[in-house]
């Protein structure tokens, strides 16, 4: 599909892809396989340590937040929260709260979020993984029709009509 046929698309209302900024999956599987391999290279570290205080001192772990993950994620798509609420179909509250780290999104708001976010099946795992609920699995037959429509860059609205045409739960419910 070029990217006249997916902006026709999109005003005929047939599939809502996003554009990515990264359409190489090549980069972004090499980013993975190097984020995978920095992880285990930390683990064996950890393992061979005489003591957990010196791993911590010399490898400087420090937790994650999803609030600083969001905001980042924010600025290397150059997007704004307004539109991220917009394309996420999200309470704008319930995003806010989410972004200034008062609130934890659930596993689909968290989802949805993603979605809103435009991130890869990379960003949406660790941003699932922050959120402190369950990565997507492909396994799981809801999770691989949502991991196929991120793979290719659908909207929330296009993934939540795959749901629906393979009977599955939307992320949002209609309202």
């Amino acid at each position: 599909m070029t990217v006249t046929e997916g902006m026709d698309s999109e005003k005929k209302g047939t599939k809502h892809r996003r554009m990515r900024r990264n359409p190489d999956p090549i980069t972004s599987s090499a980013e993975f396989a190097l984020d995978t391999r920095l992880t285990e290279e930390l683990l064996d570290r950890l393992l061979s340590s005489d003591d957990v205080s010196s791993f911590l001192d010399t490898e400087h772990v420090a937790d994650a937040r999803l609030a600083d993950y969001l905001h980042s994620l924010l600025e290397s798509h150059g997007l704004t929260r307004a539109e991220v609420v917009r394309s996420s179909g999200l309470n704008p509250t319930v995003v806010y709260d989410i972004f200034s780290g008062k609130s934890r999104p659930g596993r689909d708001h968290a989802i949805a979020l993603s979605l809103g976010l435009d991130c890869d099946l990379r960003e949406t795992q660790r941003l699932l993984r922050l959120a402190g609920v369950s990565e997507l699995w492909c396994k799981q037959r809801r999770d691989a029709i949502i991991i196929w429509c991120v793979d290719r860059g659908y909207d929330r609205t296009y993934v939540d009509q795959e749901l629906a045409r393979f009977g599955e739960r939307a992320l949002l419910p209609r309202g």
